[in-house]
């Protein structure tokens, strides 16, 4: 029974894709879209630039490598004293970092409340976070549907509202309410501070009725469910850089016995956890997992494996994982609603401190143990307990073909509701043809790789279109790949922006009446999307706002600035930190 879980394991949970989606795996995403060439934008620094012919890619080369590894790790974590409450009046001079026993010096250091929204705005989407608050701190409150019984997940919901009743009208910080099942991710109400607004979404939610939960069998989907959904959240909030507080309300992931697993098992999940923990470290996640279930009289209610498949033990566990972000897990107690507020409080009362290694060698596979010591006495600082040096994210392989990874991160972008904010981009749908639509992907979430003497600089997009019914049922996704070139009087390293200009032609179909698109940029894994009608004409930008574009139109010469000389320490574009690994 042991190896089937595992053989099922590895294939669902750790790779994550439906059996669909890995067939069509076989065939390499296409090039270029139909249509006119697609065009420049003029850039912000340096000149145009021209695109590749469709469908060709250039060989990875020396210029898309990096030899030498360089990060600056950022740790946002709360104080507390010996009672638990937070201390607000610390200096940098009171806190000592080490990594690897090794001292760190502070670069950077945030007290809290520094960011937090400006009295005089209402922020009430995505789109208002990233124009009027963009540094703000946020919540993120999350209903585990598929790991909790239905009367436990009734008493989450109830407990929820009863310390949202307690607020003010206006909450502090924005707040995105999200439920999952074993089969639907939906983001119930976007970022709001208007706590009727969430109070409203929660009583309209029907909430599923997770009978998986009561079986062994499920074990492997609802593992995967929680990975998948773990790394969904942080990929679509990576755009904003203000600090996101998780609140998972639910029993979290069932635990995994690696006795039984075998190398590559036990290596999978490993990389499981790794990709994870560096997804929500990247995208400044704090995850606070708050069980429900309170004080368990009966634990076989939760099945006969209940001891084995139980959110607090075992080896992984959801416990750990949120441990390991900075967040606190939280149990066997039944009065939720304060530990919500408590999660809440500590998010908004958060130091943020950042630090460069001291230690620039590169290994994928070693946990880096961090340690913070702060100079007062009875003081605690609650923070991550280290990373692993990022890997880079899932990218095609040379001709093009889509790995399991990259797939089901895709698929997850593509199908789901929440916004992705990390590539700004403006879609315009021709005024006389719906499948015509011009793209614009503006410089601010692009990365080039760098050049050489002999090969200009060059970036490389992931582009889905989903098309929707009129009952909101998916239709079909198609995929494409691109390529653009710099001209070679760009800088062949340093800092360089432009942005890319594309046309794309959609496949007509009679039942579709609105669409999702994802850019992705292959270099650092970041994401854009839009959600429109199908209406000529229509206009719309990945943040929510209404565009105005300084582009040059299609098939118009592109107008060039000589671009600045690179600068000693100009940041090197996202896409340089670490070479392209092979497709997973």
């Amino acid at each position: 029974m042991q190896n089937l879980l595992w053989s099922s394991l590895v294939c669902l949970s750790v790779m994550g894709v439906s059996p669909a989606w890995a067939q069509s795996q076989s065939a390499p995403m296409s090039g270029a879209p139909s249509g006119s060439p697609a065009s420049p934008v003029p850039p912000q620094q340096g000149g145009g630039m021209t695109p590749s012919q469709p469908g060709q890619v250039t060989p990875q080369s020396a210029a898309n490598t990096i030899r030498t590894y360089s990060t600056v790790v950022v740790l946002d974590g709360v104080a507390l004293d010996a009672k638990g409450n937070p201390v607000l009046d610390l200096k940098a001079d009171d806190f000592k970092i080490t990594e690897d026993d090794a001292p760190q010096t502070i670069r950077r250091f945030e007290v809290p409340g520094r960011t937090m929204p400006p009295a005089n705005v209402d922020i009430e989407s995505t789109a208002d976070l990233d124009r009027l608050a963009p540094e703000a701190p946020v919540n993120i409150v999350l209903l585990d549907e598929f790991n909790t019984h239905f009367e436990d997940m009734a008493f989450a919901r109830y407990s929820l509202k009863k310390w949202l009743e307690k607020q003010p009208g206006k909450l502090d910080e924005p707040t995105m309410l999200i439920a999952v099942s074993i089969d639907k991710f939906q983001v119930l109400r976007d970022y709001t501070q208007d706590k009727q607004q969430i109070i409203s979404a929660l009583d309209h939610h029907f909430a599923a009725n997770p009978w998986q939960s009561h079986s062994f069998s499920w074990v492997p989907e609802r593992f995967s469910t929680a990975f998948i959904t773990l790394m969904r959240v942080a990929e679509a909030s990576s755009g904003h850089p203000g600090h996101k507080d998780m609140i998972w309300l639910g029993r979290g992931f069932p635990n995994i016995n690696l006795q039984n697993a075998g190398v590559d098992g036990e290596r999978q999940v490993h990389n499981a956890v790794q990709r994870t923990v560096n997804q929500l470290r990247d995208a400044r996640v704090t995850l606070y997992t708050i069980d429900p279930a309170g004080l368990q009289i009966d634990p076989g209610s939760y099945g006969n494996f209940a001891g084995t498949f139980s959110p607090f033990g075992g080896e992984p566990n959801f416990e750990a994982l949120s441990v390991a972000t900075g967040g606190r897990p939280i149990h066997g107690r039944n009065d939720v609603d304060a530990m919500i507020g408590t999660a809440i409080r500590d998010g908004a009362s958060l130091y943020s401190m950042s630090y460069r290694p001291t230690n620039n060698t590169y290994d994928p596979q070693k946990f880096r143990r961090i340690k913070v010591v702060v100079d007062r006495p009875g003081v605690t600082f609650v923070t991550r307990q280290g990373y692993y040096p990022q890997g880079g994210p899932a990218r095609p392989t040379q001709d093009g073909r889509v790995g399991r990874q990259l797939a089901t991160e895709l698929v997850s972008a593509s199908a789901s509701n929440m916004v992705y904010d990390a590539v700004p981009f403006v879609l315009a749908i021709a005024p006389e043809d719906v499948h015509q639509w011009m793209v614009t992907v503006m410089p601010k979430g692009l990365a080039w790789y760098f050049g050489t003497a002999d090969q200009p600089r060059s970036t490389r997009l992931l582009v889905t279109v989903t098309t929707f019914d009129k009952k909101n049922k998916l239709l079909k996704t198609e995929g494409k790949r691109m390529e653009f070139k710099a001209p070679m009087t760009a800088p062949a390293r340093g800092r360089y922006e432009s942005g890319v200009r594309f046309p794309y032609k959609l496949e007509p179909d009679p039942k579709a009446v609105r669409a999702r698109m994802v850019v992705r940029v292959e270099a650092t894994g970041h994401m854009g999307s839009a959600d429109f009608p199908l209406t000529v004409g229509t206009t719309v930008s990945s943040d929510g706002q209404n565009p105005t574009v300084n582009a040059t139109p299609a098939n118009t010469p592109p107008q060039t600035t000589a671009p600045p000389a690179a600068q000693p320490g100009d940041p090197a574009p996202a896409a340089s930190p670490t070479p392209p690994p092979p497709a997973q």
